[in-house]
């Protein structure tokens, strides 16, 4: 199969191009700088987002997956939070774009979002039934987001929404942050220790969009966290006994609102998401419980 992939250079991006070419498929990346990229069997990197932009060589592609977007780390000024935006509807509209000028058309996207979209809450669960968005900054991203990405229906394209939760990672993503402290001895619950984490492995992130591309059944969002969310107290406890480190000295919410501002709701204020999708069509977590990933995790670093 040939895979379109943009932000194939991020995080996900790299472990997706790793998984679909070990299988045999020819990925594209799309970037904005391919030239001086090493050459990595069965992958192409087509520039993109240019005026001189040539996309002839994605012919045949069958399907896109889009994961293009400033990354939402860093403190949210108002420069900030519009690049976040508009970087996710500039990339969404370009790949439409592409796809209106295909003969054939791919038969799928698959286009991220993040579990932001439900806003947050301490006592609310969050299913894909849940159809209201949020009223905070993420919410209207992901809202907006999605919105441009369901465009792609009217090619006769599949489109499947699939909201990341807080993605584990030994080297990548927010664990290795979460963790330092731990591995100082200075790990402990942060703000209340009530707000729930829908996190999932990221070997589950990559199987689960496989899963998604192959089975026609997938369609609309589909929520990509664990069956099992943890609060924050409990994943901090679990995390300090993996890694044989104490979990006991508070961090005060306050300290963070104050450090990193409007962003700090990503770790202070949570919410309780279920994959019921991806159950309902018969995925099944390679980590379903947070001690089977983060054992998993730091096994590897073993």
């Amino acid at each position: 199969m040939k895979i379109a992939i943009s932000g194939g250079t991020g995080f996900v991006g790299e472990a997706l191009t790793e998984h679909f070419t070990s299988q045999g498929n020819h990925v594209f990346i799309l970037t904005r700088n391919p030239d001086g990229r090493p050459p990595k069997e069965n992958v192409t990197y087509v520039k993109w987002l240019s005026e001189d932009a040539d996309y002839t060589e994605l012919a045949g592609v069958e399907a896109f997956i889009n994961l293009a977007g400033e990354t939402i780390n860093g403190k949210w000024t108002d420069e900030k939070k519009d690049k976040i935006l508009s970087s996710r509807i500039q990339a969404t509209r370009e790949m439409l774009r592409i796809i209106e000028k295909m003969d054939p058309k791919p038969h799928t996207l698959i286009n991220a979002s993040a579990i932001g979209y439900y806003g947050t809450s301490e006592n609310e669960k969050f299913d894909e039934q849940t159809t209201d968005a949020g009223n905070d900054f993420l919410a209207k991203v992901t809202e907006k987001w999605e919105a441009e990405a369901i465009r792609a229906e009217q090619y006769g394209v599949r489109v499947v929404r699939t909201r990341f939760g807080l993605i584990l990672d030994k080297e990548e993503g927010a664990l290795p942050r979460m963790a330092l402290p731990y591995k100082l001895y200075a790990g402990g619950p942060i703000g209340s220790g009530d707000q729930w984490y829908s996190w999932i492995h990221i070997d589950d992130i990559v199987y689960l969009i496989d899963f998604a591309l192959h089975n026609e059944s997938v369609t609309g969002p589909v929520n990509a966290t664990s069956p099992h969310p943890v609060q924050m107290d409990d994943f901090g406890r679990l995390l300090g006994r993996t890694l044989n480190r104490p979990h006991w000295l508070p961090l005060p919410g306050i300290v963070l609102r104050t450090t990193l501002g409007e962003m700090s709701t990503l770790i202070l204020d949570g919410q309780k998401v279920f994959p019921q999708i991806a159950l309902e069509r018969g995925y099944k977590f390679k980590y379903p419980t947070l001690s089977a990933a983060l054992s998993a995790i730091y096994e590897k670093a073993r």
